[in-house]
């Protein structure tokens, strides 16, 4: 069975840096050449060409950095071109990233006439105080316009992003949070705890968080909450009204291949042999707009094929067919009875002749079920 192959695309600028953020993200300090980054985008995509086997794009998605920054024509001209080099699936799931103060009707309207289907904005609070020890640039009102917004423009789907456990949050406020973004319908929903990762703001000086207590309330309460309204959770930190779940996020985690485009992009390629090749892009804009694109290509060594494909598989809450595991990796079952055997006898899984199944008690303790397979 063919592999689905995936399009993701980095646009690495953004307004203002927020201090939790550790995604490849640059402060505009000067308006960029927005029209040459379309280019070596271009570029970029021509050189990993051999590696996609005259497979079509069944999802693409174009995230960052703010990609709202770019003007729909830009966005047009790209799609256009990128579907002249590789074909698309005609219902393939086209999606673009945006931030509440750089929504505008035109903007979007642009964007869903240049084959964008689905667009996610990045909520993260409706509270103003929250906003602003997060650091986000726009304030809850335009988050609110915007999804309103998204929802007139009849597109196929729209994502929320919503964190929790934020600094001085109460059980109440994230409720409150939540329950004003349901009221706002969004057909897609990532609902997701704040972390303080390294080599952010948040990390070198870290603010009050929720206790590890509090966090369950809120997350054991929300997710009542969301499945109450009709939502599903099909992923640890997405949920769903049923027919749409994002085809992108699905692809990844089901061990899909895809290839990365822009700064700092990773891609994962399949090769006609089974092997698994990696690729990182160039990271800092500087050097990716004077053409020195790829940063790393490896295959990735077949004793780790176990760890990557179950960290990513693991994460949704549907079962993981076995049958799966054999075409994603191009490795027997048997190499994998011992780490199997032990997730049965701790209670992390259960299984049938044809699949396997994360138990309640595995999700608990998800890190301690993929050590078994390093």
């Amino acid at each position: 069975m063919e592999i689905p192959l995936s399009l993701y695309i980095h646009m690495p600028w953004c307004v203002h840096k927020c201090p939790y953020c550790d995604f490849n993200s640059h402060t505009l300090k000067q308006t960029p050449d927005y029209a040459a980054y379309i280019n070596h985008l271009l570029a970029d995509l021509k050189q990993d060409l051999p590696l996609c086997q005259q497979r079509a794009l069944q999802t693409i998605f174009i995230g960052g950095g703010t990609p709202s920054l770019f003007s729909a024509e830009l966005i047009d001209r790209l799609l256009t071109q990128i579907h002249q080099l590789i074909p698309i699936n005609q219902n393939a799931e086209i999606t673009i990233e945006a931030n509440p103060n750089s929504v505008d009707v035109a903007r979007f309207t642009g964007y869903q006439q240049a084959g964008i289907n689905r667009i996610s904005i990045g909520v993260q609070s409706l509270q103003a105080d929250k906003l602003q020890a997060l650091g986000r640039v726009h304030n809850p009102l335009e988050a609110i316009n915007a999804a309103k917004l998204a929802h007139s423009l009849n597109l196929h789907s729209f994502n929320l992003d919503l964190m929790h456990g934020l600094p001085n949050q109460s059980l109440d406020d994230a409720l409150f949070d939540l329950s004003q973004v349901i009221d706002l319908s969004p057909p897609h929903l990532s609902w997701y705890q704040l972390t303080i990762e390294p080599n952010t703001l948040f990390g070198a000086k870290p603010p009050r968080l929720p206790d590890d207590d509090n966090l369950w309330d809120i997350y054991q309460q929300g997710d009542a909450l969301l499945t109450a309204k009709g939502y599903q959770q099909y992923e640890i930190s997405a949920y769903a009204k049923p027919g749409f779940k994002c085809q992108h996020n699905l692809n990844y985690w089901r061990f899909g291949d895809y290839l990365g485009i822009g700064c700092g992009a990773h891609g994962k390629l399949t090769q006609a042999d089974g092997q698994i090749r990696r690729t990182v892009k160039t990271r800092h804009p500087k050097g990716y707009l004077q053409g020195r694109y790829l940063a790393q290509s490896y295959l990735v060594p077949k004793q780790e094929l176990p760890f990557e494909f179950f960290m990513n598989r693991f994460r949704l809450i549907e079962p993981t067919p076995k049958q799966e595991f054999i075409e994603r990796t191009a490795l027997p079952l048997q190499t994998i009875d011992q780490p199997i055997a032990q997730a049965l006898e701790q209670g992390y899984l259960t299984e049938t002749a044809h699949h396997w199944q994360v138990t309640e008690h595995g999700k608990l303790f998800l890190n301690s079920l993929l050590e078994l397979f390093l």
